[in-house]
C-alpha cells in the first residue's frame, strides 16, 4: 500500500516543490464543504505564504456520484481541462461557481471562460476520457480510508477538523510544530 503522502508525477500539485507544509485534499466539486474548504485555503495560502514558506496542496478526486449527480462529471471535465494544462483554473471556478453549475452544459459554458479548445473538451468529456483517472483516485481515497468530502492529509497526517479558515489554519500552523 503506498502512503498518503507519496505524490506521484501525474498528480494536480499547486505550491511550493519544498513547502514546509503539503496538504492532500480528497474533495468533490459538488460538495459544499470542499467549496467552503476551497475558499479558506485561497485565503490561507496567501495569508500563511510568508509565515510559512508556502503550502503546497495536492487534489485528488472523490467523486461522491450517489449525493452528487454532477460530481463524477465535474471531475472529468476537470481532467479535460488538465489535458489542455488547465486544471487548476477549472478546479478554482469549479469551487467558485458550484452552485450555477445544473448540467453538461454549465460546464461547457464554465471551459468556454477559460479559453479552452472547446471541441476537444466535449470530445473528451462525451468519451470519458479520464474516467480511469478518476476511478484510480477513488481506489487511492479507499486505500488511504478517505471516504467523505473533504478529507485532508496534513504531512501525511489525516486531518478530521472542520473545513472552516480558522479550523484549517489552526491544523496548519499545528502541523508545522510536529
Amino acid at each position: 500500500m503506498d502512503r498518503v503522502d507519496r505524490i506521484g508525477p501525474d498528480e494536480h500539485v499547486r505550491g511550493p516543490q519544498d513547502a514546509a507544509l503539503t496538504l492532500i485534499e480528497y474533495g468533490d466539486f459538488q460538495c459544499p464543504y470542499c467549496a467552503r474548504a476551497h475558499e479558506a485555503l485561497s485565503g490561507l495560502s496567501a495569508e500563511l505564504a510568508d509565515e510559512l514558506g508556502g503550502i503546497r496542496l495536492v487534489f485528488r478526486h472523490l467523486p461522491l456520484a450517489d449525493l452528487h449527480p454532477l460530481a463524477e462529471l465535474a471531475a472529468e471535465a476537470a481532467e479535460a481541462a488538465a489535458s489542455q494544462g488547465k486544471f487548476w483554473d477549472m478546479h478554482d471556478i469549479l469551487f467558485e461557481q458550484q452552485r450555477t453549475v445544473m448540467d453538461k452544459q454549465d460546464l461547457a459554458v464554465l471551459a468556454e471562460s477559460l479559453d479552452l479548445d472547446i471541441e476537444r473538451f466535449r470530445a473528451e468529456v462525451l468519451e470519458r476520457r479520464h474516467r480511469p483517472r478518476i476511478q484510480g483516485d477513488l481506489e487511492r481515497a479507499h486505500q488511504d480510508g478517505a471516504s467523505k468530502t473533504p478529507t485532508f492529509f496534513i504531512n501525511g497526517e489525516r486531518y478530521r477538523g472542520d473545513s472552516d479558515q480558522a479550523s484549517l489554519r489552526q491544523a496548519l500552523t499545528a502541523a508545522l510544530g510536529r
